[in-house]
């Protein structure tokens, strides 16, 4: 117990706490046996429980295992600045022969992003993140850049998103994470976004469609159309039609795309059932900001099932999410009455780390891998509203929104 406590990893179930002279040890390939320093004898069945174990995942993030000049591996933490010859992931193990599956949900509305990728090494997988310098996107980028990943912070506005690089440094100084600009409310932002990271010749294998703007007075981007639909939107459909190459040549890869509950309070069809452009960029006497929002969110779940349909054949998955339920981000900052709403709700609601679960939840969970076209909330997939299972709305939509890009960027290159 000494050792699980220099290792900071005392915090052990009283069943399987070893008795007087045993030990508990990790072969090179991860499994669990027991020596008894009084018989000088080993095993692989707990003395108390008889069961097996091994170690879950890889190492925590900021260790490295290492060999001593005698062949003795050792770990060391290079954020705390300490070494052990205790194997952290002893903190994690599960059972080898497992008597019954387990009966309640894995990880619910109080898990943290950290939480799920615990244990995980992600080195060598590049991630992008949208609008990564603050709220949601900041700890799904933090989290994804603390267990190895290469993560790039894609955002708008690149002194807040070179703070976030810096506050992700000061945790783990080996973290591989940087900036670039992406501004949403600009197809050519876009489209120079796109050019750049490939330029890198880089793999992709998790997007993040992350980035979003809440209750805006009406405006109209450069492109000509109602600030809110492009950017939580459009503005996402044209980066990864511009990365889809790329994303399928990472394959396996998934997209997460962040929606809202929010998308069950509206509709995008006309009176005769057919996708209304007027009703997702409206003139200014036809806007309500609070609809609009409504309208992106459901947007996004009818892009993400649509871009599952076409991309899933080619190794990438999409699926859409609710991080959780007025969360108190930087989002709502844009009128005092919403900021108000949120900061009396602030206590009841999720942490940002919470609210970054479900999206790395679906970025990462071994059980998705090959599934998409799904809506999840609480780390668990739920149905979304009956017009976001439309698909042919969600064709019209796609449809919709190639011959938007096609017209604007088409008009900016004539």
């Amino acid at each position: 117990m000494a050792a699980l406590r220099y290792a900071g990893l005392d915090d052990t179930d009283s069943e399987d706490e070893l008795p007087p002279g045993w030990e508990e040890r990790t072969t090179k390939d991860g499994w669990v046996y027991f020596a008894n320093h009084t018989e000088e004898k080993t095993q692989w069945e707990h003395p108390k429980t008889g069961k097996r174990k091994r170690v879950a995942g890889d190492l925590p993030y900021g260790w490295e295992q290492e060999t001593d000049e005698n062949g003795q591996v050792f770990f060391v933490d290079h954020i705390n600045k300490r070494t052990t010859y205790l194997d952290p992931r002893l903190a994690f193990t599960v059972d080898d022969n497992p008597k019954k599956p387990p009966t309640r949900q894995k990880y619910d509305g109080n898990t943290t992003a950290m939480e799920i990728l615990q244990g995980r090494d992600f080195t060598g997988k590049v991630v992008i993140v949208t609008g990564a310098n603050s709220g949601i996107g900041f700890e799904t980028a933090k989290s994804f850049a603390l267990h190895g990943a290469q993560v790039i912070l894609a955002c708008r506005n690149m002194a807040r998103a070179n703070e976030a690089v810096s506050r992700i440094l000061q945790e783990w100084h080996k973290a591989k994470v940087e900036a670039m600009t992406l501004d949403l409310a600009s197809l050519r932002s876009v489209q120079n976004f796109a050019e750049v990271f490939k330029s890198k010749n880089m793999f992709l294998h998790v997007l993040v469609c992350n980035a979003a703007v809440y209750a805006l007075p009406w405006s109209l981007t450069k492109d000509h159309l109602e600030t809110t639909f492009q950017v939580n939107h459009l503005g996402h459909f044209y980066l990864v039609q511009l990365l889809q190459d790329v994303l399928c040549r990472s394959a396996p890869a998934r997209v997460v795309v962040v929606s809202s509950e929010s998308h069950r309070f509206t509709d995008i069809n006309d009176s005769s059932g057919k996708l209304d452009l007027s009703l997702l960029s409206p003139s200014k006497e036809e806007y309500w900001a609070m609809l609009a929002y409504n309208r992106s969110k459901l947007c996004n779940i009818l892009f993400s099932n649509e871009l599952h349909c076409r991309l899933s054949p080619h190794g990438v998955t999409s699926n859409a999410v609710h991080p959780g339920n007025m969360m108190y981000s930087s989002i709502h900052h844009n009128w005092w009455v919403y900021t108000l709403l949120f900061t009396l709700a602030r206590p009841f609601t999720k942490s940002m780390q919470q609210g970054a679960a479900t999206t790395v939840y679906c970025a990462v969970a071994p059980e998705l891998e090959g599934l998409g076209g799904m809506y999840f909330n609480n780390c668990c997939r739920c149905l979304p509203s009956a017009e976001a299972q439309n698909e042919v709305t969600a064709r019209a939509l796609w449809e919709l929104s190639e011959r938007l890009i096609q017209e604007r960027v088409g008009r900016q290159t004539s």
